[in-house]
């Protein structure tokens, strides 16, 4: 009994198929969700999700977010989901830069949500080279 997962950022509908298995990055660390599982909804953190079908495993990086597990379906609604193939590891590095020199030059006290945003670009950027990089082999 296969799981149907669907990937959805406020731009598309990324993914939408039935898979084997699906990891992802929950609040509470690596969650992973098979076919029957019990229902739930948790909050989704910048990070890797990885699907399984077929016996072949597919990695994204995917920003915050939701999760909503029913016994047949796992609906993951975040601000970011990217495959790894299709990451710019060059393009990435770079926005990290900027985002850590912003982060350098805003006054925590005084502008809380421009910090709030620089922050979740750095960990979005973060989750995006992660996922590019650790299938790399020396």
């Amino acid at each position: 009994m296969p799981l149907k997962l669907e990937i959805v950022t406020p731009e598309a509908l990324i993914f939408s198929d039935e898979v084997d298995t699906v990891v992802l990055p929950g609040y509470e660390g690596e969650m992973g969700v098979l076919p029957a599982h019990a229902p739930l909804v948790t909050t989704l953190l910048p990070g890797e999700l990885r699907y399984t079908k077929a016996g072949k495993t597919t990695d994204m990086a995917v920003g915050e977010g939701l999760v909503e597990v029913t016994g047949s379906t796992a609906r993951v609604l975040t601000d970011m989901a990217i495959h790894s193939d299709d990451i710019d590891e060059k393009a990435v590095e770079e926005a990290l830069e900027r985002a850590k020199h912003s982060l350098e030059s805003l006054k925590h006290g005084e502008q809380q949500e421009e910090v709030a945003a620089v922050m979740a670009m750095i960990q979005r950027s973060t989750a995006q080279l992660h996922v590019k990089r650790k299938r790399r082999t020396i």
